[in-house]
């Protein structure tokens, strides 16, 4: 593809580059591919824990020399984990490119894990836990995940439990990291005003440790049978989700459901939108949403609203499920869907992190740079009798799942 470069180096370590000539900055991202789905039930939490950790120190730079060195040059350092990537990145002028690399270079391969820092970082990622505990908007998804997925890695909470970040010490995290943070799970992206060449230069000077080769654990999945779900907690709300699995990354039909969740629920034109909150004054928050892994998705509607108003609201949202089953979706609605989705895709794009964002994902998903212009074409191929082949098949009787989070379990309408 135009101004992106690919190169594997010799120890397997994969370069990425967009050569972007109009702006003065770059994004660089640290990747691997290794989140929470690697985890295990007696270390869940830990690819979460770690991310926090790199930047507690290295053998050479302190948790505020890391910040510092990089702030002081008009730039900032973050990262998040997923259940499937971990990423360390940082944004800057182009002229400090190098600091930077350096900086997430030294982080990744030298951080040392202070027992001192485990006891202060677990502490904070309590809290952190905590804090979605307490945010029943937060929670909900979390939960849902756990009820599709449940007898899986996937079905974990990134964050992990109490009990294991209380338990975490050094020896669990340098083991952790180097039986995962391997050469062929490495991915170093960047997007902005920068030479490829000066990427493979600074790998080749700062990524000096030896980084052993994958260990090839296949991420396995196996879905068992849902049930409704209740969980208790003292809310002023009802939140409530309706939902199951459906196509992950991997397959195409995945364009199609995401074009039948912003018919449904995305944007304030949205048909529930419209119907639930506009015309009938029930939910302050009502979405469709798409949470996408490579081999599967979940797909859903959430909302919140008092415990007078769930069962009327969740009869709203299956009329329009029958609606969409049955009525072939207008010409005109399904043009709009497609342009909100493009619009917003094409809007992020913008920015250098977002494009490092998508590069990453497309370079781990599939082993090569998807075009924007072919996700517009797949956006654009999708059809009114694609729309209503889908929402049969998953909207099947029988095959959805809800999760009720509220201070006592509603009696809710039994649906088909």
């Amino acid at each position: 593809m135009k101004n992106i470069n690919v190169t594997e180096l010799s120890n397997g370590i994969k370069v990425i580059s967009e050569k972007i000539n109009y702006v003065k900055s770059f994004s660089l991202g640290f990747w691997f591919n290794v989140g929470s789905r690697d985890e295990t039930e007696e270390n869940s939490g830990i690819s979460h824990f770690l991310e926090h950790m790199f930047f507690k120190g290295t053998k050479k730079r302190s948790a505020k020399k890391i910040a510092e060195d990089i702030e002081s040059l008009g730039g900032y350092l973050n990262a998040f984990t997923s259940k499937e990537h971990t990423c360390f990145y940082g944004r800057g002028l182009t002229d400090h490119v190098e600091k930077t690399f350096e900086v997430l270079a030294d982080m990744v391969q030298n951080s040392i894990f202070d027992p001192k820092e485990i006891e202060k970082e677990s502490a904070v990622v309590i809290d952190e836990l905590y804090d979605i505990e307490d945010s029943p908007d937060e929670l909900i998804f979390d939960k849902f995940e756990s009820n599709i997925f449940h007898g899986n890695s996937l079905g974990m909470p990134i964050i992990g439990t109490e009990k294991n970040l209380r338990s975490f010490k050094q020896k669990d995290l340098f083991k952790y990291v180097n039986e995962n943070y391997t050469r062929d799970h490495f991915y170093i992206v960047a997007s902005g005003n920068i030479e490829h060449k000066d990427l493979i230069k600074f790998a080749k000077k700062y990524i000096s440790k030896n980084l052993k080769a994958a260990n090839d654990n296949k991420r396995g999945l196996i879905i068992n049978t849902t049930s409704d779900l209740h969980v208790s907690k003292e809310t002023q709300q009802v939140h409530y989700i309706l939902g199951r699995s459906t196509y992950g990354h991997k397959e195409k039909s995945r364009v199609k459901v995401s074009v039948l969740s912003h018919i449904l629920g995305e944007g304030s034109s949205s048909r529930l939108f419209q119907k639930v909150r506009e015309e009938n004054g029930i939910a302050y928050q009502i979405n469709s949403f798409l949470n996408s892994f490579f081999d599967i998705s979940t797909f859903g509607i959430y909302l919140s609203t008092n415990d007078k108003s769930v069962n009327k609201a969740q009869e709203l949202i299956y009329e329009e499920i029958e609606n969409i089953k049955k009525k072939k979706v207008g010409l005109i609605e399904l043009d709009r869907a497609k342009e909100y989705l493009i619009g917003n895709m094409l809007m992020s794009l913008e920015s250098t992190t977002n494009r490092m964002l998508r590069i990453a994902q497309s370079m781990i998903y599939f082993n090569k740079i998807k075009s924007v212009e072919e996700t517009v074409k797949h956006i654009q191929a999708v059809t009114s009798k694609d729309i209503r082949n889908l929402s049969n098949e998953i909207f099947e009787n029988g095959t959805l799942t809800r999760v009720i989070l509220s201070s006592k379990n509603p009696l809710l309408h039994k649906v088909a």
